[in-house]
């Protein structure tokens, strides 16, 4: 079943969508995604062909997680994220393990975006949460990404214990996609309590890398915004990061 799926996908490919995928997901020397290679498969396509497979046999979707195809890793989280969903809880247990072993072909944004919260986050909705931390200090991008995503599933529910303390822990991450996924989980947050997200910030703004905030407080008025970009604390006294004179 493998060959014929790769084949399929082979099929699927478009050479002039894969040369913007390439740029768009920075696949040149130096950057995050350096090396993945595309086949220009839209994402709606890939769960079009994942539906053609009800139940792929463990081997053919670990083959395709292994791949070099970059659709071919998203096909198979694809399948992976059905199974844990069908799936009972010895069978979650063993996609969640199975998903933890293999992050480092889940090594791209959209495929950890994709894939944690439904995963990682579902997975340890009734568990203790420590795993989560472990990812977080990870020195793999793609696993402090995961952590922090992760947490969607618990937002969802209204729990932000956890988002809010993987923040703190990636507060001083070097890498813009931590940023912008610290940031965005944050937002969410405030979407569903305000209070909660303006507490955490007050003693932490002066300190959050400016793309992290900017992504946090992006659902607020406008004046409130420009308070938190120049670093105004309560009092209205301005305070710039270190980061901020660069």
């Amino acid at each position: 079943m493998t060959a014929e799926i790769l084949e399929k996908l082979q099929d699927l490919q478009n050479q002039e969508k894969a040369k913007i995928l390439r740029r768009f997901f920075k696949t040149g020397p130096g950057q995050y995604g350096e090396g993945d290679i595309f086949l220009g498969i839209p994402v709606p396509v890939l769960r079009k062909l994942a539906g053609q497979y009800r139940n792929p046999p463990p081997d053919t979707v670990l083959a395709l997680l292994r791949h070099s195809f970059h659709e071919a890793r998203l096909l198979a989280l694809l399948f992976l994220i059905r199974a844990f969903r069908d799936g009972d809880s010895e069978a979650k247990t063993v996609i969640f393990n199975t998903y933890l072993d293999h992050t480092r072909f889940i090594n791209n944004w959209d495929l950890v975006d994709l894939s944690a919260p439904h995963i990682v986050g579902a997975c340890l909705a009734d568990k203790k949460r420590t795993v989560l931390s472990e990812l977080a200090t990870s020195s793999l991008l793609w696993e402090r990404r995961m952590a922090i995503v992760a947490t969607f599933h618990f937002i969802k529910n209204r729990e932000f214990q956890d988002t809010l303390h993987i923040s703190d822990l990636l507060l001083r991450d070097r890498e813009d996609l931590i940023h912008k996924a610290v940031g965005w989980m944050l937002r969410e947050v405030g979407k569903r309590d305000t209070e909660k997200l303006e507490d955490f910030l007050k003693t932490r703004c002066q300190i959050m890398p400016r793309t992290m905030l900017r992504y946090a407080i992006e659902k607020f008025p406008q004046e409130k915004r420009q308070k938190y970009l120049k670093r105004s604390n309560l009092t209205g006294k301005t305070s710039l990061s270190p980061a901020d004179s660069l």
